[in-house]
């Protein structure tokens, strides 16, 4: 396997011909991803003027304006800010689950119904992560990941205060509609590096994501051990509001086209000279139709974009399979009379699992930038998978692993086993969603997030739909099996990891082909092509009325 992937890997690097590949974005190709030097660029173009006699301000015009010339400093200085306001999104998904006892108790009801809640929110964050996205790209990243954070943040108030369990469904769901997610905090990493230099920006950012969602439990389990269920909220109102703070004061808007048009506003103030920005031309920006069309275009992407909809699959399976195996933590862990907090601090492996995979990709991001150099059109998009093919298998290893270590003391078992086995499950899951994120951002790029919200949405769905069947799945398939009641559903996620993993290599072998089928990514490349390389912030009039036409 080992040869053939090599040999794959070289082939998808050196094709001579590559009409798929979504050039460079102008600047010097032996600039390592994630550095910040300030790309040159061509002699700026003259403003276009329209028929009507107003002049067009483009990126050429005010390139030093726009968050990509950002410094070092300020660009990771922004990115950490994004980094911990997505761990408090994701924290707010998981933390829930120490919740479900207390709340049993508190309002008299099962525990299945207790977990409605974890259920709603995430069903509810799934289609919240699409309709916030594309208000991102047309209203800029700030106000609506203000907007979104301000949203999450109130309705943890009457959650918290709650006279009953109705009203804390009820605001859950707000909650998660609320929440603008991963696919707004990625389209910013598209605003501030070009696809080819954004790859060390993207593993940080899916590391929160992830990490979110693993340090819930571990907090959750001090708060479930210690406090009231009422803290649960509590807790997630003050790391909302904290991340909501940082973000006012340190993050200015990222989004190119808003830029744009508060640069050609300055200008008309100054000079009176007849330049508009780009939205401000738009005829009927905000009409019924517009809107429509806004909030349709990541629901077209996830149905008519191959490459949106098998990846976005392939990683919203693999997630729901991981949350699945998440909920057997307490069965399997009580066998070593592990407490409420212990449990939580069981997680910890799973979160070093995800550090770990996040570090493995560092010597590819150098490795393709190294190639760059000697050729900027030697990578094909597939060339980002390649890390995938290796730690992919992880996933069903590690449940293999982790079914059959978890036959406790009684079988002279030490509770480290399926500790270790958790971690490869974390590195596996990370690098899924870490490879087909920055396959898709690389193909979208100012639409990543659009692209990207069908990830969240497949992610966050079937999370929320294992959240209900989850806990009975370890609890009742494996009661035919006294023995090994705790080993068999584990075995059987392990058989379903093997089936998911599938399309990676499908996809490594026959990405080519199947974004020849792609008109969003075919057109955005095409534009590129015409813009010399470089980055655009609207790709044709297809993309840009929100759908793509047919041929």
């Amino acid at each position: 396997m080992a040869n053939v992937a090599a040999k794959k890997m070289q082939d998808v690097q050196h094709q001579e011909e590559k009409p798929e590949k979504v050039p460079s974005s102008g600047h010097s190709s032996d600039t390592a991803p994630g550095s910040d030097n300030a790309p040159t660029h061509d002699k700026a173009e003259s403003p276009t003027t329209r028929e009507d006699g107003k002049i067009e301000l483009k990126e050429e015009d005010c390139w030093d304006k726009l968050g990509y010339s950002f410094s070092p400093f300020r660009k990771w200085t922004i990115l950490t800010v994004i980094f911990w306001v997505q761990v408090s999104m994701n924290f707010n998904t998981s933390i829930y689950s120490n919740a479900v006892e207390p709340l049993t108790k508190a309002f008299v009801i099962s525990g299945q119904a207790a977990r409605v809640g974890q259920m709603i929110y995430l069903v509810a964050y799934a289609f919240g992560s699409e309709l916030w996205a594309p208000w991102s790209e047309d209203l800029g990243r700030w106000p609506v990941l203000q907007l979104s954070l301000f949203l999450v943040n109130v309705w943890e108030i009457p959650c918290a205060l709650a006279p009953n369990y109705s009203t804390i469904i009820g605001f859950r769901f707000l909650g998660g509609l609320s929440s603008a997610g991963g696919s707004v905090t990625l389209g910013l990493i598209a605003d501030m590096w070009d696809a080819d230099d954004q790859q060390y920006a993207v593993a940080f950012i899916v590391l929160s994501s992830v990490g979110g969602s693993v340090l819930g439990p571990i907090v959750g389990a001090f708060v479930q051990r210690w406090l009231s269920w009422h803290w649960n909220f509590w807790v997630q109102l003050i790391f909302g509001g904290a991340v909501q703070l940082a973000h006012f004061f340190l993050v200015p808007e990222t989004r190119s086209t808003i830029i744009l048009d508060r640069e050609a506003k300055k200008r008309r103030k100054a000079t009176g000279e007849n330049i508009w920005g780009p939205n401000e031309l738009k005829e009927n920006r905000f009409s019924p139709k517009e809107i429509l069309a806004t909030w349709g275009r990541p629901f077209e992407m996830f149905i008519r974009e191959p490459i949106v909809l098998c990846l976005s699959l392939l990683s919203g399976f693999s997630d729901a399979l991981i949350f699945t195996f998440l909920e057997s933590f307490q069965p399997v862990y009580e066998q070593w009379n592990f407490g409420t907090t212990a449990q939580g601090l069981a997680f910890i492996p799973v979160l070093i699992g995800y550090f770990l995979a996040w570090v493995s990709f560092f010597p590819f991001f150098a490795r393709h930038n190294k190639i760059r150099a000697r050729d900027p059109n030697a990578l094909q998009p597939e060339a980002r998978l390649y890390w995938l093919l290796y730690l992919a298998p992880l996933e069903a290893i590690g449940l293999f692993g982790f079914a059959w270590t978890s036959l406790g003391p009684a079988y002279n078992v030490h509770w480290i086993a399926p500790m270790i086995f958790s971690m490869l499950i974390g590195a596996a899951n990370y690098a899924i969603y870490m490879a087909t994120i920055d396959y898709m951002i690389a193909a979208y790029g100012p639409y990543s997030a659009s692209a990207t919200g069908g990830n969240a949405l497949a992610r966050d769905f079937l999370a929320g739909i294992a959240a209900m069947y989850a806990t009975p799945f370890y609890t009742d398939v494996g009661n035919g099996h006294a023995k090994f009641k705790l080993e068999w559903p584990s075995t059987i996620l392990a058989c379903l990891a093997i089936i998911v993993t599938v399309p990676i290599y499908i996809f490594y072998w026959k990405g080519p082909y199947i974004r020849e089928k792609s008109k969003f990514a075919q057109t955005l490349a095409s534009d590129r092509k015409e813009h010399g390389g470089r980055r655009v912030e609207s790709v044709g009039a297809k993309s840009e009325a929100g759908h793509m036409e047919d041929p």
